[in-house]
Parts: C-alpha cells; sequence; structure tokens
C-alpha cells in the first residue's frame, strides 16, 4: 500500500476538518478513515512516522490520529517532534495504541498528546473523543483569530498615533523592533540626549496682514507639508506645530548615533524645499519669506505632558530652550548651531563646501554671549 489512502467524502462546514490517520495497519488505517468519513470529516491516510512527519509539513491536519507501534519513529517519538515545533505545538494529536500499562500512558502524556484511544477501536468512543478535540480546535482557532484582529486593530492604532511623530519609515521601524511599539511613547520620566531642531516661518506675520483670511491657513498648511516632508526624510520626531513653528526631535524615541548630523541636514533641506514656495508668495503677494532654524543638543525630559483628558508627547529642557532663541534670531534660511550641537557636529563643520561662520550671540537667559555656528543657505535653484 502506498503513502496516500482513501479521503472521506465531506460537505458543509465539516470539511473544513481533516484529520491524518497515521498507521502502518492498513486495515486499522482504512477502518479508522471510514469511521470518520461516516461523521462528515476528511481522512488522509500514510503508514510511518516520517511520511506523518513529511504530510504535516506540506498541508497541515486540523487532527492526527497517531498509531502508536510502528516501524522506524514510533508514535511517541513523533507526537513529541510535533509538539515540540511551534508551528505544530497546538494541533490535536491522539494516540491509537494497544498498550494499556501506565508507564506508556506516562510516556504519551510526556510527549504532549492531547488524548488517547485504546484498540481494539470502539466506534462510540472514537467519535467522541475526535469530536471533543475538532470543538477545543475550532474554539482555539477562534480564539487565535480573535487575538490576531485584535493585534492587528492596536498596531493601526498605534501606528495612527506615531504619525503624529513620526515618518511612516521610522514608525515601521519602532513597530518591528519593539514588543509593543506603544511603550516608547509611555515613559514619563526618561531622560535622553536630543539634538533639538526649532523651525519658523520669517516674515509671515506681516504676509498675513496682506492676504485673504482664507488664504492662511492653506498657506501654512502647503508649508508644514514641505518642511515635514524634509523631517520625515531625516528621520526626525515631530513634536509640535504652534503657529507657523515646527519643534523637531532627533535620537528620540529611537538612538541615532548621527542625530546631529540629521537635524542640520533638516535645516538645510527643509529651507531649500521650501523656498519655491517663498518665491511662488513673493510673487503673488509682494513679501518676503523664507525659515529660521536653530539647533542644540542637550539632556531633556522625555514623556507625556498634559491632563487626563489631553496630553502631549514632548521634550523639556535648556537645550529646546536654545534652539527655541536660536530660531528667534535666525535670518531667513538661515540655521544657527548651538555649542552642545557644533560640538558634535566636529569634523562636518571643520572642512567641506557649507560657508559656516561662528559668532557669539546674546540669548535671552544666558548671562553671556553663546558662541554659535551659522551656515546661510542658499535657496533652491
Amino acid at each position: 500500500m502506498g503513502n496516500l489512502a482513501a479521503t472521506g467524502a465531506a460537505t458543509g462546514a465539516q470539511a473544513a476538518f481533516r484529520v491524518l490517520v497515521v498507521d502502518d495497519d492498513p486495515d486499522m488505517a482504512a477502518f479508522l478513515a471510514r469511521m470518520l468519513a461516516q461523521q462528515g470529516l476528511a481522512a488522509k491516510i500514510v503508514i510511518d512516522g516520517h511520511a506523518a512527519l513529511a504530510a504535516v509539513a506540506a498541508d497541515p491536519p486540523d487532527l492526527v490520529l497517531l498509531d502508536v507501534q510502528m516501524p522506524g519513529p514510533d508514535g511517541f517519538e513523533i507526537c513529541r517532534r510535533l509538539k515540540a515545533s511551534e508551528a505544530t505545538a497546538l494541533l490535536p494529536v491522539v494516540l491509537v495504541t494497544a498498550l494499556e500499562d501506565h508507564e506508556s500512558r506516562v510516556r504519551g502524556i510526556e510527549a504532549g498528546a492531547d488524548d488517547f484511544i485504546s484498540k481494539p477501536v470502539r466506534r462510540e468512543e472514537l467519535i467522541a473523543r475526535v469530536n471533543t478535540l475538532r470543538r477545543l480546535h475550532e474554539t482555539r482557532k477562534e480564539l487565535e483569530g480573535r487575538r490576531l484582529a485584535a493585534e492587528v486593530q492596536e498596531k493601526e492604532a498605534i501606528r495612527k498615533a506615531f504619525s503624529r511623530y513620526l515618518s511612516p519609515r521610522l514608525a515601521e521601524r519602532v513597530l518591528r523592533d519593539s514588543p509593543r511599539g506603544s511603550d516608547v511613547f509611555r515613559d514619563l520620566s526618561q531622560r535622553a540626549r536630543v539634538v533639538a531642531l526649532f523651525a519658523d516661518l520669517r516674515g509671515f506675520t506681516r504676509l498675513s496682514e496682506t492676504v485673504p483670511v482664507s488664504s492662511i491657513v492653506p498657506m501654512l498648511n502647503e508649508y508644514f507639508t514641505v518642511i515635514t516632508a524634509a523631517v520625515h526624510e531625516n528621520e526626525g520626531t515631530v513634536f509640535s506645530m504652534a503657529g507657523d513653528s515646527m519643534l523637531v526631535g532627533f535620537n528620540v524615541p529611537v538612538p541615532q548615533p548621527d542625530a546631529a548630523e540629521r537635524a542640520l541636514n533638516t535645516g538645510c533641506s527643509l529651507i531649500r524645499s521650501f523656498s519655491p514656495v517663498a518665491a511662488r508668495w513673493e510673487r503673488e503677494h509682494g513679501l518676503s519669506t523664507g525659515v529660521g532654524v536653530g539647533i542644540e543638543s542637550g539632556e531633556v525630559v522625555v514623556g507625556n505632558v498634559g491632563t487626563p483628558s489631553f496630553t502631549t508627547y514632548t521634550i523639556i529642557g535648556d537645550s529646546v530652550n536654545v534652539a527655541a532663541r536660536l530660531m528667534q534670531r535666525a535670518a531667513p534660511n538661515e540655521v544657527l548651531i548651538g555649542p552642545q550641537a557644533a560640538l558634535a557636529l566636529g569634523p562636518r563643520l571643520a572642512g567641506g563646501a557649507d560657508p559656516f561662520e561662528r559668532r557669539p550671540i546674546e540669548l535671552k537667559g544666558k548671562s553671556e554671549p553663546v558662541q554659535v555656528v551659522s551656515l546661510r543657505v542658499a535657496p533652491a535653484g
């Protein structure tokens, strides 16, 4: 007899429940398959342990009826292998055995068997045990389906929450690397070294006084769309948009060893990306605009701040304040880099084609002038 044998005709909902019969006795295998078919269950027969493992791997059944005494690996060994694999650990296995001694039962339990049927097999007992395991199997599948659906819903909710702060690429990385991606936003007392970047639209207040009120919000939306794309390209985290200003952090919520480099690249990119829009606004409304950028590095507190009904994920610290004040002092299309961020940039500021200029600037809250690095960014085109 070959490795494959008869399949019982099964229709309706029961057709989905498939039983693999493993027995080296053709008559016993056919007998078991026939009784299963009478109940509307589909049965496939294989005649040894190796064929059983191959059949499960190729097309996993819903239940295995496994003879204990077979040539080659016996039923205990096959059951042990199935239960040891993550892919088949939950597959119900019923050992069919003529062994009635206590030791054999213990071996079956240790191998992970879900149930036992004694030979000679009685039809009523076989059907009762198969139906019990079938109901258990269907319950497990339903629970697993619910769990997977809940997991998908949770990940989608987390992804939507992340979209407030992170680029799609960075959000996917957080979800992939963290068992619970939302945990990165839950630590209310985390301290981290962060590079903060503030960007502000220069001259927009004067511009907004000359354009129709209905145009102001669409113009701001266009501005934020352009500069957010530059932030996402460098995998920055957007912490806030207020008025015409944006706060961005690097090295948070995931480590970025080149955080200062990313911040500087972002500052240059968003100025260049916005310059065509600024040129069009000037042609249409007669006033020039540009983006001023401030960057500083330092230790900050990262977490959710607010009330039980409203919270925002943010960064708080002196470096954030310095970046904000540098932004206020920056001219249109200028990036001002604080002393700690300049130190982190190191070789980038020492050479290259960028026209860096060092100069002292007086900042509110600082008793002495702060040595900063200035970079004037040429508009695109």
